[in-house]
């Protein structure tokens, strides 16, 4: 039911890069959960997308001619599952999220930016979105409806009773401390069978075996009125001598693609939040160190990965108004000042999507991934380069004030006249008889 594709594009069937989204999406029809570009070269154009067979929860109609004036919005994107090196381990994008958050009303990011098992940070501001939601915003074809808090709904994949017990004891955690409200809960009766996959660009995507299983459950959950879900499983597959090396700093996070897979096929379906967490965090593996690498350590020093998705989704946006629940405020993409992401990643459906809106792309040279799809291959004219999240910050700030990018970097270019010689020459005349008859 879920395949991992790859399709191969020439280039002369590509007229310009903004029909591109066009292109690919009457390749990949109604069915693809997610694609973005992997590899460019100089005839061909290849894209990695996830299907689903079953045609589910289609959005065809655009919300470009709503307005919600008066708050300003940056999306910050960091890709799963293509080693970033800010963020593409457990949380640790998330000083960069709220840098940038201060400079905006509000930032989007999706779930892994922030999330690092026991530890997460985001500032009040920070809308905690689901890629599938992302992707549907910046087509302009949904509204983010931002509740005072959800009623969350967990899935618990069969697991033996140590791992419920841990599960429940992080449930009542976050209950306790951080008051989400956990509406219901299901325990599966079979395995969801979430599993692994490295696809031919290097980058790690999955694929699940029986998402009938996971369906049954958030329908129940559905039922019962959650207004988010959470699903905690164990990932199959996983290849533990690579993931040792993501511990040491050398590898792509191998569990992120199939949890992206997880997340956009339940919000596509039911059309609500979602997040995936590992039920329990892997800790046999053959370390160089057992002091892992400072940006995975969130992940090595928690049981279960659970905890932050629970916090997460306590306000993470709706795609739609939902029956008793109280929206504090409505965005949409008339809002987003700019889109920031690594500056191998400008093929994605966010970047590629708002090129038409012509909505700034910030992309940020430091946070380097396996992908090479960078402004010279791409050649998207609204892309300002920056060399770290740093520099970000200031131009978002320099966009929300209304300062022109060019005004603050120098060299400053300077505008003159083209007015020949003669005509200066004649209108100087002119200026001079005009003064003579002021005197007379």
């Amino acid at each position: 039911m879920i395949r991992n594709k790859q399709y191969v594009i020439k280039r002369s069937e590509v007229q310009s890069v903004e029909t591109l989204p066009e292109v690919i999406g009457k390749i990949l029809g109604d069915k693809a959960l997610r694609w973005y570009i992997g590899q460019i070269t100089e005839g061909e154009i290849v894209v990695e997308a996830t299907i689903c067979d079953e045609r589910i929860g289609q959005f065809s109609e655009s919300v470009v001619a709503n307005h919600y004036p008066g708050k300003s919005v940056v999306l910050c994107i960091i890709p799963t599952g293509v080693g970033c090196n800010v963020g593409g381990y457990a949380g640790d994008a998330a000083p960069v999220t709220n840098l940038l958050a201060s400079t905006a009303d509000y930032l989007i990011t999706n779930p892994n930016a922030v999330n690092a098992s026991d530890f997460i940070k985001m500032d009040d501001n920070v809308v905690y979105t689901e890629g599938f939601s992302i992707d549907l915003f910046c087509q302009g074809l949904v509204n983010l409806y931002w509740p005072y808090s959800n009623r969350v709904g967990l899935i618990i994949e069969k697991t033996a009773v140590g791992g419920l017990d841990v599960v429940f004891n992080i449930l009542n955690a976050v209950r306790a401390t951080h008051g989400v409200n956990i509406q219901d809960y299901v325990i599966t009766d079979q395995p969801i069978g979430g599993r692994c996959v490295e696809n031919k660009t290097g980058a790690f995507v999955g694929t699940i075996d029986n998402p009938g299983v996971l369906f049954e459950a958030c329908e129940k959950l559905i039922a019962k009125g959650v207004d988010a879900i959470a699903v905690t499983s164990n990932i199959q597959d996983l290849p533990t001598e690579n993931y040792a090396k993501h511990f040491a700093g050398e590898y792509s996070n191998p569990v992120g693609g199939v949890e992206a897979v997880i997340s956009h096929l339940i919000t596509k379906r039911y059309h609500v939040p979602a997040a995936h967490a590992p039920l329990l965090n892997i800790k046999q593996l053959d370390l160089a160190h057992n002091i892992v690498d400072a940006r995975g350590a969130g992940e090595m020093a928690s049981i279960s990965g659970l905890a932050c998705v629970l916090i997460g989704l306590k306000r993470a946006p709706q795609l739609k108004p939902r029956p008793n629940s109280r929206i504090a405020d409505i965005i949409n993409i008339n809002n987003l000042l700019a889109v920031v992401t690594p500056a191998g990643c400008l093929g994605s459906i966010p970047v590629l999507s708002t090129r038409k809106y012509k909505i700034p792309v910030i992309a940020v040279q430091e946070n380097e991934t396996i992908l090479k799809i960078t402004q010279s291959k791409v050649r998207l004219n609204n892309v300002v380069e920056v060399s770290n999240y740093a520099e970000a910050a200031g131009v978002v700030l320099a966009l929300k004030k209304g300062i022109s990018i060019e005004s603050i970097s120098r060299p400053l270019r300077t505008l003159r006249h083209s007015i020949k010689a003669e005509s200066q020459s004649h209108f100087s005349e002119m200026v001079v008889a005009y003064e003579e008859q002021l005197v007379a």
